[in-house]
């Protein structure tokens, strides 16, 4: 039986900027992980989540091709991934196998309620990674992100894919999103193998060290948001003020080149300055696209953490989810994490994920 997991993530900085090409965010893994299990199957396979056992999934082969017992079903992000790995070993010369592929995630609350760690990534980063392992395919950090970012773009359709990114390499990273546009001309007129081993367009994929002293304090609200549909709503509106959406893009990029600067002079006074001031441009954002990213929950988060001496936003979309604090050793925690319980906000005790050796996997 193979095992591999893949940690959740949460975004730093950057975001709705990241969306498009060559637009830098930090993005950090969390040690929260999806677990992926295969094992061999003679008759049929399965596809089996303990989160949601009612759902699960049986297959069989006709041919090398995968045939659905089930095709209406929640895995979306498996089956794509699935079908994308199987699609890359058959280029490869694998012969198609029947297995058992079983899913456990620690992504979601108790009560079933996503915290926005990125969990729709990190399964199939996960999938991806155990059928790499199953069929004896070459990998390296390179090739499983680019199946999985390519799986996940069939299914979701927008985004950066630097969640991906997060899973994939784990740690602290600076992350610049690739051309979509090229991807969807290219896998008309490329195989996957050519297209996994070929420079991307302005993808662009930085570990970061923190500096010593910083301490990532993560809040949750309680409230699940999507990110695709706010993306999608940022979306429709740049079209509309494109003037202002490319004076948010410049003050977002001007902002996270300093951001990337601290971490890389281990400078935590610049890192505290720069999450202060990227909250201030997603501000604006939300302004003008009428996009609620920092919720009224989020806003009090954010605000009794400055009350703190930290540093704090939202992180990913927004719209719910998590909000992120940067605090050192002039923030009294303690008092902070209170005044947030006091305020129907629940800290997640999660740690950074160390940066990820697959060949000690």
């Amino acid at each position: 039986m193979i095992k591999v997991k893949a940690p959740g993530k949460l975004y730093i900085a950057g975001e709705y900027a990241v969306v498009e090409t060559g637009y830098p965010s930090i993005i950090v893994a969390l040690d929260q992980f999806v677990t992926v299990e295969i094992s061999r199957s003679k008759s049929y396979g399965s596809i089996v989540s303990k989160q949601y056992r009612e759902d699960s999934v049986y297959w069989r082969r006709r041919g090398d091709q995968m045939i659905l017992d089930n095709r209406d079903n929640t895995f979306n992000y498996i089956i794509s991934a699935i079908q994308l790995t199987e699609e890359y070993a058959q280029s490869l010369g694998r012969q198609m196998e029947l297995y058992d592929l079983r899913i456990n995630s620690d992504l979601d609350s108790p009560n079933g309620k996503k915290y926005g760690l990125g969990s729709s990534a990190a399964v199939t980063v996960a999938t991806v990674k155990a059928l790499c392992q199953f069929y004896h395919l070459p990998l390296t950090k390179s090739k499983l992100f680019k199946l999985s970012a390519i799986a996940h773009l069939d299914v979701q359709g927008n985004g950066s894919l630097g969640d991906i990114a997060a899973s994939v390499y784990g740690g602290w990273i600076a992350y610049r999103s690739f051309d979509r546009s090229w991807l969807m001309a290219a896998r008309m007129q490329e195989d996957l193998i050519s297209l996994v081993n070929k420079p991307w367009p302005h993808l662009k994929i930085t570990q970061l060290t923190p500096p010593d002293g910083l301490k990532l304090i993560i809040g949750w609200t309680g409230s699940p948001a999507s990110t695709s549909h706010l993306v999608d709503k940022v979306a429709v509106q740049k079209s509309n003020q494109h003037e202002t959406y490319t004076h948010f893009l410049a003050e977002s990029k001007a902002c996270l080149d300093e951001l990337i600067d601290g971490f890389k002079n281990g400078s935590l006074s610049v890192i505290k300055q720069g999450i202060r001031r990227n909250r201030e441009i997603l501000q604006h954002l939300a302004a003008f696209t009428k996009v609620p990213i920092e919720t009224p929950i989020l806003k009090k988060m954010c605000d009794i953490a400055v009350d703190h001496a930290a540093a704090a936003k939202s992180s990913g979309a927004g719209g719910g989810d998590c909000g992120i604090v940067v605090a050192d050793k002039d923030t009294d925690v303690d008092s902070m994490i209170a005044h947030w319980q006091e305020n129907g906000i629940q800290q997640l005790a999660l740690k950074v994920h160390p940066v990820i050796d697959l060949d000690k996997e």
